[in-house]
């Protein structure tokens, strides 16, 4: 019986450490696979969206440093920088010893990122594509940082608030909208874009969509023929873009002559964070604001129509 105490004892010791230490593993954006020891405790984040997601997920507290312009919430402004996606310093980055580094890819040459591996410090690559994949994002930044009860709570409210707009706004009609990122050159977005996908959550079509190249340049005399129903700008910054106005020079431009010229505050609509689903919700009242100026004009043209024909029938 002694012997039986002993080995319990000794058990009830054991284990629970061997369940702290317990590794962690997470499948990254590109497949790979992301082994930790332990949960991370000095996190170093390259992209806005990915201090963003870790916030969210509750291990902002973990976290070290960060890339350029790296501005939400107000706590990441206090943070470290380590410079932007054009260049970062790796020198600083290896000094701050950090146990896990999150870059984007999508937003990192890809020579920077082999440096980043060249560092033999665990790596996790995000690229994520979709609106649904911030919550997996956020559930797998909280398995890394052992803030799982936290991340999934986040994942969750992201789920049901994404499911509520996609049930609003599924069925409504098709609305052809032009995004514009820029006006000189004059920028768009193709449908891989996590942009264009915003679009079709709020039931608006991308005439740029098939252009094969993700953020490609496009000519104002292109822009005209596809006469999009709705113009959307982000711009660099809070404030609405004055070129947006340049399209009001075009009087046959339906987004023009139906007043659809529309602005999203970049950071809400250009960000794989839950955030993102602010700019959604902007977008789609805009949208529904073009849907029933539509509905105005038809019934206007109807009854032009319908005066016209009067005449006629009364002979």
């Amino acid at each position: 019986m002694h012997a039986i105490r002993k080995t319990a004892l000794l058990l009830s010791l054991i284990l629970p450490t061997a369940a702290a230490h317990a590794e962690i593993t997470v499948t990254d954006d590109v497949g790979k696979t992301v082994r930790l020891e332990a949960p991370a405790r000095r996190i170093v984040s390259l992209a806005p969206h990915v201090t963003e997601d870790l916030y969210a997920a509750g291990a902002g507290e973990h976290i070290v440093a960060v890339s350029d312009f790296s501005d939400y919430p107000e706590a990441a402004k206090k943070l470290p920088r380590v410079g932007g996606n054009a260049r970062f310093d790796l020198e600083a980055i290896a000094a701050l010893k950090p146990d896990l580094i999150i870059a984007w890819e999508s937003g990192t040459a890809s020579s920077h990122i082999a440096r980043l591996k060249a560092l033999k410090l665990p790596l996790f690559i995000s690229k994520p594509k979709h609106v649904e994949d911030v919550a997996t994002t956020i559930e797998r930044f909280g398995e890394l940082a052992g803030t799982q009860a936290t991340a999934a709570a986040a994942a969750k409210a992201f789920r049901a608030r994404h499911a509520e707009l996609r049930s609003r706004y599924a069925d409504k009609p098709v609305v052809r909208a032009f995004y514009q990122i820029w006006n000189q050159p004059l920028s768009t977005i193709n449908g891989d874009q996590l942009i264009s996908d915003v679009m079709r959550l709020c039931g608006a079509e991308n005439v740029f969509a098939k252009l094969p190249v993700p953020a490609p340049t496009v000519t104002i005399e292109a822009v005209l023929v596809a006469n999009p129903e709705a113009i959307i700008a982000s711009g660099m910054n809070e404030s609405r873009p004055e070129w947006l106005g340049m399209w009001r020079h075009w009087r046959d431009l339906t987004a023009n002559t139906q007043d659809n010229l529309f602005f999203i505050p970049p950071d809400l609509i250009n960000r794989h964070s839950p955030r993102i689903l602010d700019g959604a919700q902007r977008l789609c009242e805009q949208m529904e604001k073009v849907r029933v100026k539509r509905q105005r004009a038809l019934k206007k043209q109807q009854a032009a129509s319908d005066g016209r024909a009067t005449p006629a029938q009364n002979n």
